[in-house]
């Protein structure tokens, strides 16, 4: 059976793709992915946390072994590794520890020992080699409907959340200073946004692998806010740029060979690419001309 590709009739094309129901759910799947990564990940690039982002990744791999090791849902993996490395960056040092390079240092030391489990967990299992490319980077094959369901109950968690402590958080994002100052509880904030962020990575691990969830996390993001300076209309485009990069790389990954994470990857930089030169030439038509 020939690989189906893409035709001059994209009604057409559409009806094919949405005639398989692994591939509604894995567009399912993917937009709840897309739109926790472009509302989690625009906080995290604000705040200047992509290496503990990029470390809550990280731990998603180990996380994935050790349940697939003891016969549990990879799934329940990813969250619970998540959860633990977020609780252990959590903690902020104090001033005679040296700081944020201490922290810097914690969250390296973590990253570090979660991908020496991760490689002794394959070793320990022959059977996990077997789907070892869908876990480090992704596959839109095999997504159950109890995954989509799940994946929407953490959504709304999260999202639920984080509308009750948005704006603070943004505050404290901003100015951690003065929040700290005006009775903001800095602490708690920056406790449950980590927390977050780890269900977030959790969710999204299960779509684009354990290696490459770090792409949809950043690039979006990072792309809206080099276009957007207000909160609102950079966050909104965040998500919809988020979104817009998983269904071009699922729809490419259906009608081609290549592999979900690669076009992940790609159109996300992409997308950033874009933003970059977006705000070059905004920039530039804004500029005074001078004699």
């Amino acid at each position: 059976m020939s690989n189906p590709s893409l035709s001059w009739n994209l009604v057409w094309d559409l009806r094919e793709l949405l005639a398989y129901p692994f591939m509604v759910q894995a567009l399912a799947a993917g937009t709840i992915a897309a739109i926790l990564s472009g509302v989690l990940g625009w906080y995290m690039v604000l705040r200047r946390q992509t290496f503990a982002g990029h470390t809550l990744s990280t731990m998603s791999f180990p996380g994935a072994a050790a349940g697939m090791l003891v016969a549990l849902p990879a799934a329940l993996g990813y969250y619970v590794a998540c959860v633990i490395a977020a609780l252990a960056m959590a903690r902020r040092p104090d001033a005679h520890d040296g700081g944020g390079g201490i922290q810097s240092a914690r969250i390296g030391t973590i990253q570090a020992v979660g991908l020496a489990a991760g490689f002794l967990l394959l070793a320990l299992s022959r059977s996990i080699l077997g789907g070892l490319d869908d876990l480090l980077f992704g596959s839109f094959l095999g997504i159950t409907p109890m995954q989509v369901w799940t994946l929407a109950i953490v959504a709304i968690v999260v999202l639920g959340i984080l509308a009750v402590i948005g704006r603070p958080l943004l505050f404290v994002s901003l100015d951690p200073e003065a929040a700290y100052a005006l009775g903001v509880p800095v602490r708690a904030l920056e406790t449950t946004f980590l927390l977050m962020l780890a269900l977030t990575v959790a969710a999204t691990t299960q779509i684009t692998g354990a290696l490459l969830v770090f792409a949809l996390l950043v690039s979006p993001p990072a792309a809206a806010l080099r276009l957007a300076a207000r909160p609102i209309p950079s966050l909104l485009l965040s998500v919809g740029c988020a979104v817009a990069v998983i269904w071009c790389a699922l729809v490419a990954a259906y009608f081609t060979t290549y592999p979900l994470g690669f076009y992940t990857t790609t159109f996300a930089f992409g997308f950033y690419l874009a933003a970059v030169g977006a705000q070059q030439l905004m920039r530039a038509r804004t500029r005074p001309v001078t004699a």
